[in-house]
């Protein structure tokens, strides 16, 4: 059925639930998860009060903490004998990385969590689960 399962994180708490649903939906199967992360490209433009880091300091950052979420994955997966790969992307929208991902490496699913977020928190807050469902014709399995 499932082969190759994508698991994208944010690092948000309630991705554990995802990755917890992930795994207990590859090990029968026998499927590999690949765990993603979606690192935000440096703002050039951005002007304020407080001086940005410079690029390189932002990047290495946004790279070792993305690497880390997806490790967290990694870590989960090899205690439950489930092979994963990792992926860390760049990406100004998320939701576009996880797309793009999921069907260039042929994922049969995507396993991702919610927030739960509605109306105007939802609005001004964005939904990347949302957007995924949306614009994705590979199915999406949402944890909340």
């Amino acid at each position: 059925m499932y082969r190759r399962i994508l698991v994208p994180t944010d690092g948000s708490p309630i991705t554990e639930k995802a990755i917890a649903a992930a795994i207990g939906l590859a090990k029968p199967l026998g499927a590999q998860i690949e765990a993603l992360a979606a690192v935000e490209p440096f703002q050039y433009g951005v002007i304020g009060e407080v001086d940005p880091p410079p690029p390189v300091d932002f990047r290495e950052t946004q790279q070792r903490i993305a690497t880390q979420r997806v490790q967290a994955i990694a870590l989960a997966c090899e205690s439950a004998g489930i092979a994963c790969s990792v992926h860390v992307t760049e990406a100004a929208h998320p939701y576009e990385a996880i797309i793009g991902h999921a069907t260039q490496r042929g994922c049969d699913v995507i396993v991702m969590a919610s927030h739960g977020r509605r109306g105007v928190r939802a609005m001004l807050l964005g939904s990347q689960t949302q957007k995924v469902l949306t614009h994705t014709a590979v199915p999406v399995l949402v944890v909340r």
